[in-house]
């Protein structure tokens, strides 16, 4: 009797570079006898957008190095080998395939232009029989379960939430074994650094109120302390409009756009939190942020390239401008708003900017230098530690007029610094002199 064929599957990491409550790995590992894992810098998100901004820039170069730097010590505790290549996703994925004579890959369920032409070009070199596997993991409700069409989600944010919190459930986290050591494969790839990559090296700025590092264990290691050492959840709603600290806000956000923690985990960390500690307005407040979060995706996922468009999904038309010489301004924080100067600056300095100071250099970049906001967009896109597609854009849409706010909205800048930062202290600390 002839010996069943052991097979191989692919996890390709993309943005869910964790192992804990990873759908893809729980498939892989389900499904097949052996299991690599593989990650690509992708030579196409380290080129320069449309609007001239390198697509990530260093410090959110850095970071995704660092996490991808853990993510392979996790997997190997897994004996689960993780490749990985600087270079086109679409000539090393096919390539490894044929060496490895897999037939299904696993990777996390896209829907932006850009990943899905990515996912589209390594599809199409694929050789017959080897398939993709999508999976939904970026949402804290699951797509297959909120029970709503699309095109009927709703577009205003509150009938959304009430909607999801009182009928829908959130699921338990993936679960997934290690595999047997025999698993492993020999390793011939190293891990880029920044200077392959394109980047100079970089000194943390001590100012910063994101001095951490990247990765799942670093993330983890921060719910720990907000949560349950601090207990800094207790007080989230009071001191979420901070500016100057870590411990403001959750500072969750760099890792979830990462995918090095998911929605659930933290969602089911609350839950643990509360049980222990009990139910407050904050507890639940990190909650209806990370709803928010799941709101700008479902958004773009009705919309599509809508959600990219200068007239948005609102289809409305303003005379935004480009003038490069208010674009710039507003870049390195020369603008006539101190307030906009000294959040700019800290961006520029640290890759990081409060909740509180986005809002309020997005609001003056398309409400008082009437500039076009995608290009506002395409900056944040490349400075942001934490940026997420679905987030950055949804935001910028709302602040702009052209997306999912009926208000229309603009701020009053220095009213915001007046009641966010009255002594100055903020703005004192980002408009000293830079010190890289």
């Amino acid at each position: 009797m002839q010996k069943k064929q052991k097979s191989t599957g692919l996890i390709w990491f993309t943005n869910n570079l964790r192992v804990r409550d990873n759908r893809s790995i729980e498939l892989a590992c389900e499904k097949h006898d052996h299991v690599i894992a593989i990650y690509v810098f992708d030579k196409h998100i380290f080129e320069n957008t449309l609007f001239g901004f390198k697509k990530i820039e260093r410090y959110r170069a850095n970071f995704l190095l660092e996490t991808v730097r853990d993510l392979k010590e996790n997997l190997d505790q897994k004996n689960i080998t993780l490749l990985t290549y600087f270079d086109f996703p679409e000539m090393v994925i096919p390539k490894i395939c044929e060496t490895h004579h897999i037939k299904e890959i696993f990777t996390q369920k896209e829907w932006t232009t850009e990943e899905v032409d990515t996912l589209n070009k390594v599809a199409s070199k694929l050789t017959e029989g080897c398939t993709i596997t999508h999976s939904y993991e970026q949402f804290l409700y699951h797509p297959e379960d909120i029970n709503i069409d699309l095109e009927s989600i709703p577009s205003i944010f509150t009938n959304f939430r009430k909607k999801l919190e009182k009928f829908v459930s959130i699921r338990t986290e993936n679960t997934n074994t290690d595999k047997e050591d025999s698993n492993r494969i020999k390793n011939n790839t190293t891990l880029p650094d920044l200077n392959l990559l394109g980047y100079s090296e970089i000194k943390t700025d001590p100012r910063s109120a994101f001095p951490f590092h990247g990765g799942e264990s670093e993330a983890l290691k921060r719910i720990d302390y907000y949560f349950f050492e601090s207990k800094k959840l207790s007080v989230y709603k009071q001191t979420r409009n901070g500016l100057i600290g870590t411990d403001y806000s959750s500072k969750l956000s760099p890792w979830l756009a990462n995918g090095s923690i998911s929605a659930k985990t933290i969602y089911w960390k609350i839950k643990e939190y509360e049980t222990e500690n009990g139910t407050n307005d904050s507890t639940y407040w990190l909650i209806f942020e990370l709803i928010w979060r799941d709101y700008f995706k479902y958004i773009s996922l009705k919309h599509g390239n809508a959600f990219f468009k200068v007239d948005g999904i609102l289809q409305k038309s303003y005379e935004w401008k480009s003038e490069e010489g208010l674009i710039q301004k507003w870049i390195h924080g020369k603008t006539n708003a101190p307030f906009v100067n000294a959040n700019m600056i800290e961006l520029k300095s640290t890759g990081f900017m409060s909740n509180r100071g986005r809002q309020n250099v997005a609001s003056y970049f398309a409400k008082e230098l009437l500039l076009d906001w995608r290009i506002g967009a395409a900056y944040f896109e490349s400075m942001l530690i934490d940026y997420d597609v679905h987030s950055n854009y949804g935001n910028w849409l709302y602040i702009s007029g052209v997306g999912n706010d009926p208000r229309d909205r603009k701020f009053n800048i220095e009213r915001q610094a007046e009641r966010y930062d009255p002594n100055n202290q903020y703005q004192n600390k980002w408009l000293q002199k830079q010190l890289f």
